[in-house]
């Protein structure tokens, strides 16, 4: 895409919002902010105010979760047929929504941007399921065409003019090079993990600095090197900082040498040119999913401390190293406090949060022979053709779709789950933030990033060190289990659970018994947690709903305070538990393997 954005073609934007309008009724039904009204057959209906009548098919599965047939929507009002558009879905709705006047307007910029970007991916040229099993780790990563699968605005990216959409979205696998500033000490922070990759990296960019700042009749010894993303330098740090650079308190020293990749986590660039190297994470000052996307300067002090804590905590564990389970330290991180900005908004605001970065691990070095990485949202992806590359994988690993989700639950859910019991530690287990290790197709393990901002400790008397203190969170009992049953069950289980079945692989309740059979063999193997399986418990009849998509449209540019994650967010009313009907201290044997073919729904 150029300046002139040719993908923007009638076929591909009437595609593009029947798509959204699907996902909006499916997501914004579960949230229970829309409430469809049964048709004949699978068919529902929509009303408005004003006559406006929507109808389309949908099938229903657990955990409330709709999936609309997109080219079954129809709109009318009256006699007159209207046509299928996202932006007027959202305006037609904006009462039930709960959408502020002030909110609107720029939600609504978020679902046109979110329809700009499936346009692109529906016009470029892109692998199928079957050939994406053979990938490499990055092409897998910019063949995604969906965003995070609860929100309906999830690719806004408010900032990005199409030419920023060429060179940094992650569909379109461009290769960036960062800006490279020295920035002068008494205003920046540089905190390192007791890894010797931080030294190693320190050491490269100190060199490589200090020999531009001596040219420049500067001293070395009064600055810290740091990454920025090309986009933030020229739109915020070159005005905004412009203080910064005439006192020289900021260096101009060029773009660097390697080309990067930008990940589904938009702000996150992979290192194409040495796919060995950190990773490295950079504030982004544009509004996306709910946030603007900076990192903050004083959660950057402590991010190389949590991991290490977080690290040497799973090292030790024998039940983790069994399943294979682990975490991408961030090693390194700078924050960069602007004096102006520090004393006119208070740490939430975006302003204090425009330049900071981290170095993160690569997983590539650890990656065992004949062995595949891709992001675990390709577990969601379907192509152009309507084929799922989960199923792609599953064909390719030559066991059965029982077995195969056996040895996925065994090496993502297992271990998140001891965590829990074990540890009280709590991550962001979405797709995004994790990366599979395929042997053959089959999840062998799984690797968990986003460490230093996502995770959290939920007890109370938990000894941690005075720099991990931060990562602590006050939850009541009642909203812990949500942890599992929320990011787990509601944010990624549903959607894997009712793709498989649509696909005829998988009956849904065959998916269900066998995450509930994973979790009763974990709590087999481990008796000795039994009152914390009683107190938290995972087989309970119901959970409350959260609601992702509320947190959204009541604030698009902070819908949670990550200081206190668990404090803002949204409910609406109950979801059943899908595992409650199994049981608990079940037989560890698998169901008859036809039971699984059936396709048959929960009800």
């Amino acid at each position: 895409m150029t300046a002139n954005p040719s993908h923007l073609t009638t076929e591909a934007w009437a595609g593009a919002n029947r798509a959204l309008v699907a996902k909006a009724i499916a997501e914004f039904s579960h949230e229970l902010l829309l409430v469809p009204t049964p048709d004949t057959g699978h068919f529902y209906t929509l009303g408005t105010g004003d006559g406006t009548r929507y109808r389309f098919r949908a099938d229903r599965y657990a955990l409330d979760h709709w999936t609309v047939e997109p080219e079954s929507i129809s709109r009318n009002r009256g006699d007159e047929s209207l046509p299928i558009d996202a932006m007027d879905f959202i305006l037609d709705f904006s009462g039930p929504l709960g959408i502020d006047d002030n909110v609107l307007p720029v939600y609504l910029e978020e679902i046109s941007s979110t329809l700009a970007g499936s346009a692109y991916k529906r016009t470029r040229p892109s692998p199928s399921a079957a050939e994406l099993v053979d990938a490499d780790f990055q092409t897998i990563e910019r063949s995604m065409t969906e965003g995070h699968p609860c929100f309906v605005a999830n690719n806004g990216r408010i900032g990005f003019d199409p030419d920023d959409y060429t060179k940094f979205a992650p569909e379109t696998g461009s290769g960036i090079r960062v800006v490279w500033i020295a920035v002068r000490r008494r205003h920046a922070r540089l905190s390192t993990s007791l890894s010797s990759t931080a030294g190693d990296i320190i050491d490269a960019e100190f060199a490589s600095c200090a020999h531009r700042l001596s040219e420049a009749g500067l001293d070395p010894d009064e600055y810290l090197p740091m990454p920025v993303h090309p986009w933030q330098w020229r739109n915020r740090i070159a005005t905004t900082f412009a203080a910064d650079i005439a006192s020289r308190d900021i260096v101009y020293l060029g773009a660097g040498t390697h080309r990067y990749q930008p990940q589904q986590s938009i702000r996150t660039l992979f290192n194409v040119d040495a796919p060995r190297s950190c990773y490295v994470k950079t504030s982004l000052s544009i509004v996306n999913m709910g946030f603007m996307r900076g990192l903050s300067p004083t959660f950057m002090k402590a991010t190389p401390a949590i991991n290490d804590w977080v690290y040497s905590l799973l090292s030790d564990d024998d039940e983790i190293r069994r399943t294979g389970f682990s975490i991408l330290r961030e090693v390194a991180a700078i924050g960069y406090t602007n004096p102006y900005y520090a004393r006119a908004a208070d740490r939430s605001s975006g302003y204090h949060k425009m330049l900071s970065a981290l170095w993160r691990e690569s997983p590539v070095p650890g990656l065992e022979p004949g062995r595949q990485l891709a992001t675990m949202t390709s577990l969601l992806h379907v192509d152009a053709d309507g084929r799922p590359f989960v199923s792609a994988l599953i064909d390719r690993s030559g066991v059965t779709p029982a077995q195969w989700l056996d040895t996925y639950l065994g090496a993502y859910l297992r271990p998140l789950v001891h965590c829990f019991f074990a540890h009280r530690l709590v991550f962001m287990p979405h797709g995004e933030n994790l990366i599979l290790v395929l042997s053959g197709g089959i999840p062998e393990r799984v690797i968990m990033k986003d460490i230093g901002e996502e995770i959290a400790v939920l007890d109370a008397d938990a000894e941690l060190p005075v720099d991990v203190e931060r990562i602590r969170a006050e939850v009541p009992d009642a909203k812990q289990a949500l942890s599992i049953f929320t990011d787990v069950f509601d944010s990624f289980f549903r959607f894997l659970a009712s793709l498989l079945s649509a696909d005829g692989r998988l009956s849904e309740a065959a998916f269900w018994d066998a995450v509930a059979r994973c979790i009763d063999d974990y709590q087999a193997d481990h008796p000795d947690m039994a009152d914390l399986f009683d107190r938290f418990d995972l087989f309970a009849p119901q959970f409350d709903r959260s609601c992702l998509n509320r947190l959204q449209l009541a604030n698009n540019t902070q819908m949670v305070d990550l200081s206190d994650p668990a404090g803002g967010l949204k409910f609406a009313g109950v979801l059943t538990n899908p595992i409650a009907a199994f049981g608990r201290r079940r037989s560890a044997t698998p169901p008859d393997s036809a039971s699984h073919r059936t396709g048959e729904h929960l009800s």
